[in-house]
């Protein structure tokens, strides 16, 4: 077991210090240094975490991902705590393993993205929820602390992000279907509870009041209306397949039998880890089904289930060995090569995206010193993120045919009128789409042609733009 640990901590750290920001990384250590109410995409939570850390420690890969390091100790110990409370027989160390193997929690507890504090305050919310029920279906009162706790835990998850009402209907559910339960909703305490959560709503609508209500509209739009009626088998197949795998087959055998079992548990527990699990997938499913769904968006749908594994899934290893190999294929994938780039031209762009910065880096800036003061704009809100953070420049733009948070920063054009820019872009999101028509006249392209160990994996075009016209 020392050795699958070992081997989890050492690909942990190389993605950690050697895997240069995902584009969505990069996108969202630039709201830190934008500092608002809440944004666009998400709520506001991870991009306050990046904007303190830069400022007190710099910009780097290490502090990009330190608030992952404690976010992982909090979420590690959390289980730690609930193994103690279901079981005393229930080994912590195996229940830490199962969560580590499995490929979707070992790479999203360290991106840093907002799902990293998304698991964790909802794992402590739910913990601390679970002891209060059981408080209360013993004595009638239940530990009133532990309500607010897991409000305030809960709170803190929507402000990381909206997946978090998943968790809250999970909740809503286990009161609603079990009948000792139900006199809680004659509680004042549900109510302020309810209240305590609801603050987390506070910095979102301020911003979403002032920007016309546009964070809202993308969610209905992207979930549930769709550009194209009728059903998606497609995204439906995606969303299933890859979580089915990005979880692990074993894994899944262990969710059908405890579905089959009378678990020895003396606690609520089981009841709220299966509505939460069950509710949060058929939303999803049937969200997949008309519209999109990604398989991560279901991420606190399986936290609960993992203490509960080592009852029903006897054999730990076959899924210990197929993490392990999943996410050190992840990690060399990240660092090294893209493995995408040794079977196809354009496959797979968002990992390509990782490698060739100090190289693009460098010709815009040779270019940059030929020009007054310039612009910097690129072609898509990946690139304009990862540019940003390589030059650590927060005044990069993206112009594009998407609304992005860089919309609302550059609201008003008349700043920017006139002035001179370098342009960057790709094949992905070619500049030709959209930027060069702003500009009176651009110089011919200068390619960047990123290469790792002889493996070409996709050109960047730097050019110089003259007189912007927003």
């Amino acid at each position: 077991m020392i050795f699958f640990f070992l081997a989890f901590l050492l690909l942990r750290s190389i993605f950690w210090f050697a895997a240069f920001p995902n584009s969505d990384e990069a996108y969202y250590w630039l709201w830190g240094q934008h500092l608002d109410w809440s944004y666009y995409d998400h709520p506001p939570l991870q991009a306050w975490i990046q904007g303190v850390f830069t400022a007190v420690f710099g910009r780097s890969t290490f502090t990009l991902r330190l608030p992952n390091l404690f976010s992982t100790i909090a979420f590690f110990y959390t289980y730690y705590r609930i193994v103690s409370y279901l079981d005393k027989d229930l080994n912590v160390r195996v229940v830490a393993l199962l969560v580590l193997s499995a490929p979707l929690y070992f790479i999203f507890l360290g991106l840093a993205w907002h799902d990293h504090l998304l698991i964790t305050f909802s794992l402590v919310s739910a913990y601390l929820f679970i002891r209060f029920l059981d408080g209360y279906l013993s004595d009638g009162r239940g530990e009133t602390w532990r309500l607010y706790g897991s409000a305030i835990a809960l709170s803190l998850a929507f402000l990381s992000k909206y997946n978090a009402v998943f968790v809250a209907l999970g909740f809503f559910a286990t009161l609603i279907t079990n009948a000792q339960l139900r006199p809680l909703f004659r509680d004042r305490r549900l109510y302020f509870g309810i209240t305590i959560v609801l603050t987390c709503l506070i910095p979102i609508l301020i911003w979403n009041v002032s920007n016309d209500f546009q964070s809202f509209r993308y969610y209905v739009d992207r979930s549930v209306r769709p550009i194209v009626p009728g059903i998606k088998i497609g995204p439906f197949l995606g969303f299933t397949l890859v979580s089915f795998f990005a979880i692990s087959p074993f894994c899944w055998i262990g969710f059908y039998r405890l579905l089959k079992s009378r678990l020895p548990v003396h606690s609520i527990y089981p009841i709220v880890a299966f509505w939460i699990f069950s509710i949060s997938s058929t939303l999803l499913t049937t969200v997949s089904l008309i519209s999109a769904a990604l398989y991560y968006w279901n991420i606190t749908a399986y936290l609960l289930l993992f203490p509960l594994l080592p009852f029903v899934l006897k054999k730990l290893k076959p899924h210990t060995i197929y993490g392990l190999a999943i996410s050190s294929i992840l990690v060399f994938h990240y660092t090294v090569l893209p493995l995408s780039a040794l079977v196809s031209k354009d496959a797979d762009p968002d990992s390509r995206m990782l490698f060739g910065w100090k190289e693009v880096a460098a010709i815009v800036q040779s270019e940059t010193k030929t020009l007054n003061n310039p612009l910097l704009i690129t072609s898509d809100y990946r690139s304009a993120s990862a540019l940003a953070y390589q030059l650590n420049n927060r005044n990069v733009i993206a112009i594009s045919d998407r609304i992005d948070q860089f919309d609302f920063w550059y609201r008003d054009p008349k700043p920017l009128q006139g002035k001179d820019a370098v342009i960057l872009s790709d094949d992905w999101y070619p500049a030709e789409l959209m930027v060069l028509s702003k500009f009176d006249r651009t110089s011919e392209p200068i390619t960047v042609p990123v290469q790792r160990f002889g493996v070409w994996i996709k050109n960047y075009y730097v050019r110089k733009g003259y007189n912007f016209k927003p």
